[in-house]
Order: structure tokens, then sequence, then C-alpha cells
């Protein structure tokens, strides 16, 4: 026996001595030493051979320790498997030992002590203690502690560094032991191409160079048995033109973790990604979570593996939609994944698109793609599209064409419109609140009871629509779902009022202005203010709400976007909203006509007067009725076509002057009046409580007078 392995077998029985108590002792050679870092210490001896022994009590038989001997400059390891090569340390020794683990040792919290030199003796060390101390020293015999899981922290890629170094040992992190102080040179290449390469003889196109839908399911439905016969732990797999996918194995199911893909354009290969820092640095990216092989490992998966396609040029669905990219992603598992709380993420960045994208998947039923958005969430930020699906299937991102009939000149003209009005409206509409506020303890009539809820609704519509666009810009997911939810609450809201203003003229017109209704306005209170947050509350749940793209066209035929907070779902936009808002309308529009064939039977009654000023009076008090009903948002019906534009106009300006003529209304309604013995006209603020249709008193003589 040489003098460095009679030195290496001391401290053997040394290390075994330490361990606790008499042992059963076992070698392997070349086996998977996994079980060796399970515990908190591990121990890694310098030697001219490879092996290990592991020490176990008696009683219980749990593992206690290992004592691991590797070879200097040996190159046996790179007969065996990949799993069996990332679990063994190497030493190299040109003029200085380097210690090289891999990734694998990195994730482990283990204290592993690397010893070499001569006449080593555990009672010169301490290996008891928790702190791992990276030098020790005694004459002779070195000891260098190193915990695996912060050795190499902080230490990034280098390819100059690694350049030299052999295929083999371009992913390991390599540690300087013969030096005093902590080191790390990290090796692992973030970037994996695939160990094994695999051509698939199967023809997938059809007719027109189209990717046959039904023969991508079935080559996605056959990819177990494809994994099973893949020796490696990962192959990229080609079949003919337009289709290629890697494949990655989980060989120990224990150990499984989350597996990135990445590509940089549709010809890329398609690259296994070690960390998201570089997955964020690709265009096109993949993440299945661990959640997934979890639940793959329940369903009795034998060896765990998650294999993604990509395919070119797939067959359209019957309504011809168009596919970002004209690229459709395929994740498959050799399992039923569905349901996930931890979302499979697909990413695609710096892309340039026309239209509005959103993510679809399809669960491979059927000769076409039928595609649905039923478990996918689109997120759209300025710097790409990420569709985050519970499940797995085949997966595209549609896009839906854009409206580009408006030019830029004119969008930016109705924003500035807009915003303007909006700031306008939202003064004279403080003036209203702070006048009723001031004049709170006299007892307001119905009509004013429903005007200053009205005003309230509007102004907070107002509000938050001014806030809106500065919220998206702030990209935060949350708050501009909030923020969707707020405003469109109160769009509702308002919608509403409307609907009680004009219920509250018929029912004073029928009644002849005396309601007995128990509560009257607290009933309209909780009706119009809780219906809308019920509908508000189901969408938020049920996550109709994030970032909408607002889009134009610009002068140099492209498209511009604007970002705002509101409801991603065109459909619940289309029930909604405008449903919602046509029954509203076809009511109050109803009453408008009423109102107006009864105040022109009272002019016809009454008779001529002066009329100096009586037509600019009769305009005042028909806008003010029209903006009281919301009779002017009736406009954005005629939003289509040739009239798109115009009909813009005549909506943003119009109702950029709501909150003035409510001023109007409500100061001219709401002054206090002499008792009702000497009044002979009353205000529309009390066609409700003054008026009788057999009496033929004007609701609008304190203006046509």
């Amino acid at each position: 026996m040489t003098r460095l392995s009679w030195t290496a077998w001391v401290l053997l029985v040394s290390i075994l001595q330490i361990s606790g108590e008499t042992k059963n002792v076992k070698n392997y050679n070349f086996m998977d030493i996994r079980e060796c870092f399970q515990e908190k210490k591990s121990f890694v001896v310098v030697d001219s051979f490879y092996g290990n022994i592991s020490a176990k009590h008696y009683r219980n038989q749990t593992q206690v320790n290992c004592t691991i001997f590797v070879k200097t400059n040996g190159t046996e390891l790179e007969n065996y498997t990949s799993s069996i090569q990332e679990t063994w340390p190497k030493i190299n020794n040109h003029t200085i030992f380097k210690l090289h683990i891999s990734k694998w040792h990195i994730k482990k919290d283990v204290h592993m002590y690397v010893m070499y030199g001569k006449f080593c003796n555990s009672t010169q060390f301490n290996f008891t203690g928790e702190k791992c101390v990276f030098n020790t020293r005694n004459e002779d015999c070195h000891i260098r502690c190193i915990n695996t899981s912060t050795v190499c922290k902080e230490s990034t890629y280098s390819e100059e560094s690694c350049s030299n170094m052999t295929p083999d040992l371009r992913n390991d992190y390599i540690i300087n032991i013969s030096t005093t102080t902590t080191n790390c040179v990290n090796c692992n290449n973030p970037v994996k191409k695939p160990e094994e390469k695999k051509v698939l003889n199967t023809t997938l196109t059809s007719g027109g160079g189209e990717i046959n839908a039904a023969k991508a399911v079935k080559l996605m439905n056959d990819i177990s048995n494809l994994a099973a016969n893949i020796s490696g732990s990962s192959a990229e797999i080609t079949v003919g033109e337009g289709v290629k996918g890697v494949l990655v194995k989980e060989t120990h199911k224990d150990e499984v973790t989350e597996v990135l893909f990445a590509y940089q354009s549709p010809n890329d290969s398609i690259n296994i990604i070690d960390n998201t820092e570089t997955l964020k640095t690709f265009s096109r990216a993949v993440t299945v979570p661990k959640e997934a092989f979890d639940k793959a490992v329940a369903q009795n998966v034998s060896i765990p593996f998650a294999a993604v396609f990509r395919f070119i040029n797939m067959a359209k669905d019957e309504k011809n939609s168009t596919v970002l990219g004209n690229e459709v992603l395929a994740i498959e598992m050799g399992a039923t994944i569905a349901n996930l709380t931890d979302n499979i993420n697909i990413v695609f960045t710096n892309m340039t698109y026309r239209g509005i994208p959103s993510c679809h998947s399809w669960n491979g039923q059927g000769s076409l793609p039928n595609w649905t958005s039923d478990g996918c969430v689109t997120n759209i930020t300025e710097h790409g599209i990420t569709c985050q699906c519970s499940h797995l299937t085949f997966f595209a991102i549609l896009m839906t064409p854009l409206n580009e009939t408006i030019s830029a000149s004119d969008f930016k003209n109705l924003t500035v419109i807009t915003q303007v009005g909006c700031g306008l409206s939202m003064f004279f509409l403080a003036i209203v609140l702070f006048m009723h506020f001031l004049s709170r303890r006299i007892k307001a009539s119905n009509a004013t009871n429903i005007l200053i809820n009205l005003v309230c609704a509007l102004f907070l519509l107002n509000l938050t629509f001014l806030v809106n666009n500065y919220v998206a810009n702030l990209k935060n997911s949350v708050g501009c779902k909030i923020m969707a939810a707020l405003m469109h609450y109160f769009m509702l809201a308002t919608f509403t009022w409307f609907a009680a203003q004009a219920f509250h003229l018929c029912l004073s017109l029928y009644t002849g202005g005396k309601i007995t209704i128990h509560r009257y306005i607290l009933k309209i209170a909780i009706t119009s203010w809780i219906l809308p947050s019920v509908i508000g509350i189901v969408l938020l749940s049920i996550g109709k709400y994030g970032e909408q793209v607002i889009s134009y066209q610009n002068t140099g035929n492209a498209a511009d976007n604007v970002m705002m907070c509101w409801i991603t779902d065109n459909s619940v936009h289309l029930i909604i909203n405008i449903g919602y808002y046509a029954l509203v309308f076809l009511f109050t529009f109803t009453t408008f006509i009423i109102m107006m064939s009864w105040l022109c039977c009272l002019r016809n009654v009454k008779g001529a007067k002066a009329k100096g000023d009586q037509s600019s009076i009769n305009i005042i008090s028909v806008m003010g009725l029209c903006f009281m009903l919301g009779i002017t948002w009736g406009f954005a019906f005629f939003a289509y076509g040739v009239f798109q534009v115009p009909a813009l106009y005549l909506f943003t300006i119009l109702n950029s002057f709501q909150g003035f003529f409510l001023f109007i209304y409500y100061y001219k309604t709401s002054r206090i009046l002499p008792p009702p013995s000497d009044v002979k006209s009353s205000s529309v603020s009390n066609i409700t409580d003054k008026t009788s249709l057999s009496s033929f008193k004007n609701p609008y003589s304190t203006w046509l007078s």
C-alpha cells in the first residue's frame, strides 16, 4: 500500500470514529452517491482511486456520513451517465488542486470537507461544529470546508475563464482548494443544448405546406414512448420542416424542479435554460413549473419529463384566425395536467405585431384547432406578451384585427378634448357637491337627492378616467385590475342613476307628484349603488379586468398603442356595457320624449308670451334634461363606419359639458322657494311634489317665464 493510500485509510478510520457509533460499512464503485449528500456533512478525500464508504447506525440504519474518494485527474467518469457524473466531485491537479462540483451540489446545503496532504488525523480537526471554515491546516494535512449552497452564490458564468475546459468540465463550478480564501469560477453555461439529437421520419405536412393538426396531436400523444427510448437526460427532436422540440427527463423524482426552455427566433433550436435571468434574454420562453411534474408523478409517470414542441405554419381553425408569428407551441408530460396554481408561462418579447393579442389553447380534439381562451390569462406589457395557463395542451397567441379608422391627429384631438372636458366637468360637479353640502340642513326634495347621487357617480367616473392611463403605465397588474374595476363600477353606477332619474320623472307624472313609497330614496339608492357593484365584483373575480390596448393609425402606417386599465374581454364589454346602456338608453330616451311632449302641450295651453329670452332658455331646458337622463351618451351607438369620427367628436364635446349643465340644472331647481301658497309656478325639482297633470302647471315655468 502506498503512503498516500495509507494516509487516506488512516483518515477514513478517524472520520468513522467521529461519526457517532460503530457502523455498517459498504463500498461502492461509481454508484449514484446522492445519499451521501442527504446529511449536513460529507467528506471528500483526494486519492488515487474512486470509491466511497458510507457509515450507518446499527439501530436505525440511517445515513450518518459518507467518505468519498476521488481520483486526481481521473477520466473514468466520462463513461458513465450524466446522472452519475453530476453527483461525483472531481479533482484536477495541474500544479494546483481544483475541485469541480456541479449545479446539483450547488442546490444542496452541505458542508463538503475536502482533504488532501499527509498524516491527517481527525483528532486535529473539529468536524462537529456548525461553522464551515474554508481553510484549516495542520502541518502537511489540509482541509477545505465548502458550503455548497453559498460558495458560488455570487459568481456568474465566465465564458473566457472556461473556454479551455474539456467538454465534460464546462458545466462545472471550479474551486481552487490550494488557496486559503474562498473562491469560485462559474463554468456552468446557463444556456444548454440537449445531450442527444433525434430525427423522426414522420410527415406532418399536408397540401400547401401546412402542418396537419391531427398528425401533430398524434405526435404529441406518442412522446411518452419516445421519452422511454432516450438514454440521456435531454434530447432535441426534429420532425420534418417546421417542427422542432426538446425533451427533458427528470430521472430522480424527489429532485424535480421547474424546467425552462427558450429560443430566439422561429428558425433557432430550442435551448434548456438554467435560470430565470438568462431566460429574459430570449424572445420566446416557456416555463414548466415544479407543480406540473408533481402532478405527473402523482399519476404514476415512471420517469417525469417535459417536452416542448414548436409547430410553424399549422393549419388554421375554421375562423381563419391569425396566429402571432405563425407559431404554435405544444407541451406534453405524459399525463393529464390541469388546474395548476403555479401556471405554465409562455413569453413572447420584442415582437412586432398588428392587432390585439390574446392567449388561446386547444385540447387536441377535432381535425382542426378549436382555440379557446379558457384557462389562459393574457398579460400585455411594453416588452411583450405573457400567457399564463393552468393546463397542458397546444398554445397560440391569436391576433384580433385593429380598428384603425381613427387617424393619429383625430385620436390626439379627442384625447385632449376628453381630458379638458373631464377636468371642466369635475370642476362644476364639485361646485354642485359643495353647494349641496352648505345647504345640507335644509331638507332636499326627492329630485334633488337623486340628482346629487348622479353628480357623485359622474364625478368619480371622471376622476377614475383621468388617472386610468397613469395607473396603466405603472405596469402593476393588480393595481390596473383594481383601477379598471373602479372605473367600470362608477360608469355602471352613472348609467343606473340616469335610469333612476327617468324612473322618478315617470313616477311623478303618473302619481301627480304624490309618491307614497316608504323609504323611496333609500330604495333607489341601494338599487343604483349595489347593482353595479355586484357586476364589478363578479368580473373582477373571474379575471376580466386588466391592461387594454387602444390602437390608432399613425402617418407611418403602423399602429400606435395607448394602454389603459379596462375590460380585457370584448364579449363582456359588448354584453355588459353596450347591452346595459342600451336598455338604459331606451328607457331614458322614451322618458325624454314624454317629457318634451308634455312641455310642448303646456306651452300651447299657456299661450305665447314675450319671446325675448325664451328660445335660449328652451335650449338650456332641453340640454339640462338630456344630460340629466344621459341622452348624450347615445352618440356612442353611431360611432361606426363613416359616422365614427363625427359621432366620437359629438360624444366627447357634449359630455365635456355634462358637469356644467348639471350645475345649471341644480342651481335653477334647488333654490329655496316661498311657501307653496305664494308660489304661482314650480321648479323642475318640484315636479314630483307640487304638480298634477290636471292643473297643467309647467315644471319648467321658472325657465320659460
